[in-house]
């Protein structure tokens, strides 16, 4: 027996579900995960959804004591009860409006996928003693979350920190939102080969040209790490964080994004006294969404 509070966060990804069992101290004690099986244009969600119930139940047979509290990590903005998505897009469809609670007849606290990320970090992770940290998740697409005196920032109708969404560029093509020339665009995963013209399919092989000393890829990789620097610097100057975050799988690209990312900012950010803001990779990894998930509802039980 132990008087730690047991928890279970979900992540529900485009391509996977994960669920962890852990502790109030962010302990990872199990993980399991299953495909999403969502399909483009289709509302697949009682399949997966019904993966969420599964996996749950699953994870309350392992658990040695009683679950505390239950957080879902999903995309989308959530409504200001924590208990459902309200809007998402084009995108797993028959994710809005679903009550959580009701459907899985447990208390459960529903947070924005790059909002669970950075709640992890900030708790125990590379952002844990900061309050003052922007995060941007960089990978299909781009997303973001804002932490402000150690809480996180939500905004109007839960819209703050969908980041990816922000304007880099004159370019008139509209983002999936109608953002002309969005940071998502510019870097994300989703539109290699676009910004390629057909000759990478992913950001990994974009990076390896990179890393070869292509002129290609090297031309494509530094205008998408430009667009992020103009993010990161206009970020820095509307929010003044102590930390600025970069979490995702994009991100594995290492020394190839931040060297030049940093290289950048030495010429653009504006530094009053010398001041630079630094920048830094998530820990957390592919456990972020889920971990933070369970941590927030954690903290939201407390406060019922």
């Amino acid at each position: 027996m132990t008087d730690i509070p047991l928890l279970i966060g979900i992540d529900i990804g485009g391509t996977a579900i994960k669920a962890t069992l852990t502790d109030s101290t962010g302990s990872l004690l199990t993980a399991i995960s299953t495909p999403t099986l969502d399909i483009a244009g289709q509302d697949n969600s009682p399949v997966w959804k019904a993966s969420v119930k599964r996996l749950i139940e699953e994870l309350e047979k392992k658990a040695p004591e009683q679950i505390t509290a239950i957080g879902i990590s999903t995309p989308g903005t959530v409504d200001p009860t924590h208990s459902q998505v309200i809007s998402n897009g084009t995108k797993m469809l028959g994710i809005e409006g679903h009550n959580w609670s009701e459907y899985l007849n447990r208390k459960t606290f529903v947070i924005n996928d790059a909002h669970a990320a950075l709640y992890a970090e900030s708790r125990i992770g590379a952002a844990k003693g900061y309050r003052e940290v922007v995060m941007l998740t960089l990978g299909t697409g781009v997303g973001g979350a804002i932490l402000i005196n150690d809480q996180i920032y939500q905004g109007q109708v839960g819209r703050g920190g969908h980041l990816g969404h922000m304007s880099v560029s004159d370019d008139s093509l509209l983002d999936i939102v109608r953002t002309p020339g969005s940071l998502e665009d510019a870097i994300g995963e989703g539109t290699v080969k676009q910004r390629s013209h057909g000759k990478y399919l992913t950001t990994k092989d974009l990076v390896e040209g990179y890393e070869d000393h292509e002129p290609f890829a090297s031309w494509v990789w530094l205008q998408s790490i430009r667009a992020l620097s103009r993010g990161v610097i206009s970020l820095i100057n509307i929010l003044s964080p102590e930390l600025i975050l970069l979490g995702g799988g994009i991100t594995r690209a290492g020394a190839s994004l931040m060297t030049p990312l940093k290289a950048f900012m030495d010429m653009y950010e504006w530094r009053p006294k010398d001041h630079r803001t630094p920048v830094a990779f998530a820990k957390m990894g592919n456990a972020a969404g889920s971990l933070g998930a369970a941590l927030f509802a954690w903290d939201k039980s407390k406060h019922k």
